[in-house]
């Protein structure tokens, strides 16, 4: 069966566009109909060599068995228009298969197609793949049900998965440039130890110059990574095991967290995105109609940082005990004033969720703004950086050969 492009109309006149399979355009449009679309263009999909998804290889799903964050985004944003548009869940769970090019993604589809079949809610069997769906995702489906508002609840929950990508896109875009470079530094350097050094070695060798201290340790260098490779592996190794060992562990990740948010210049974006975070997530889970202790736990639980995470258990408790919820975030020096100043706004008019949006935008855009500064500064830095780098191992070099007259009219 070939894939197929389509754009309509749904009942209130919006255009939504997917992906479908079928034998021929004819059946296209007839399953557009069939779902209550008004059919504009159907184009056969030619798929490109990057856009397979090697996970729905079966070899490869067994070993990373994990679904792709977009194919989430796409499955909840086309499922909101089903619902809308007054589709039956199992039947919008059954054309929705035919569309997900991931076999794994297929399957979880069919399993919760069966499991609401059997009895089970949306909700419940969304929650019986937890690896997929978090407890964010099955908490705003469940308040979505028992609200009447799914279709609701579940374009919220596709606009919100697609602002924290771009969020976390974000800083990944920051990371990048510098690991590159870094990693390009380090190809670098460990050339010139392995392959440059040993040359010199044996003209110091020959003359039996004295090697000042900069060139003993660039010598001493060169001979690990030449004559005891394993030791820089094993190093290496160890460093990533007990990184991992006690990353896993609640002090580790707090400890590694207060260590982010105190980096120079990237410590600001990391409280910033995190800050962005808070506010975006207990928004959409306040707006879903989620109860706010409820919230609160969830937004403790998927935090993204153990300092962020601290901080909602201590307002979790004080919402418990009938206090306010900006109190124990003046107290985080994560939350800067005007957090916890706006929350306090939020909460004395009654509109908390508007009052978190706007602070989770504003972030947002400050996230945006440093991400631009940072890649802009960063680039001359670390180009300097690496330039004293390389000068500094030729200076190391060279300096021997500077005392050479004195050795030869020895």
């Amino acid at each position: 069966m070939a894939e197929f492009l389509y754009e309509a109309l749904d009942k209130q006149g919006k255009q939504v566009k997917g992906l479908i399979e079928a034998a021929n355009e004819d059946l296209i449009i007839e399953k557009l109909k069939d779902m209550g679309y008004y059919p504009l263009k159907v184009t056969a999909h030619k798929k490109k060599a990057g856009d397979m998804d090697l996970l729905a290889m079966p070899g490869l799903r067994l070993i990373f068995h994990r679904v792709k964050q977009k194919h989430i985004t796409t499955f909840t944003r086309q499922l909101a228009t089903l619902v809308d548009a007054g589709l039956p869940i199992i039947r919008s769970l059954t054309i929705l298969r035919e569309q997900v090019e991931s076999v794994l993604f297929r399957d979880i589809i069919q399993e919760m197609s069966d499991d609401i079949e059997s009895g089970l809610t949306l909700s419940d069997a969304f929650g019986r793949h937890p690896k997929v769906f978090d407890h964010l995702y099955v908490n705003m489906v469940r308040a979505g049900e028992i609200g009447g508002v799914l279709e609701v609840v579940l374009n919220k929950l596709a606009i919100f998965m697609e602002k924290q990508a771009a969020l976390i896109s974000k800083v990944k875009s920051a990371m990048m440039y510098p690991i590159v470079v870094i990693c390009l530094a380090g190809v670098i350097v460990s050339f010139i130890l392995i392959k440059i050094i040993p040359r010199f070695v044996a003209i110091f060798e020959e003359l039996g110059a004295e090697l000042p201290l900069p060139t003993q340790i660039l010598v001493a260098a060169s001979d690990i990574l030449v004559h005891k490779t394993w030791m820089p592996i094993l190093g290496i190794g160890v460093a990533v095991f007990l990184i991992k060992k006690i990353n896993r562990t609640k002090p580790g990740r707090l400890l590694f967290d207060r260590l982010k948010l105190k980096m120079p210049m990237f410590g600001p974006l990391f409280q910033k995105s995190a800050i962005a975070r808070f506010a975006g997530t207990l928004s959409t889970l306040i707006t879903a109609g989620v109860p706010i202790l409820q919230a609160l736990d969830i937004v403790r639980d998927s935090a993204g940082n153990e300092v962020v995470s601290l901080a909602m258990a201590e307002v979790y408790q004080s919402v418990k005990e009938g206090d306010t919820i900006h109190e124990p975030l003046s107290k985080c020096p994560v939350f800067p004033p005007l957090v916890y100043h706006m929350v306090a706004v939020g909460e004395e008019t009654g509109a908390i969720d508007h009052m978190l949006t706007k602070v989770a935008e504003a972030y947002e855009r400050e996230v945006q703004d440093m991400v631009d500064g940072l890649t802009a500064l960063m680039e001359p830095l670390l180009i300097v950086g690496l330039g004293i780098l390389i000068g500094g191992i030729v200076i190391a070099l060279y300096l021997p050969l500077f005392e050479l007259p004195q050795h030869v009219g020895k």
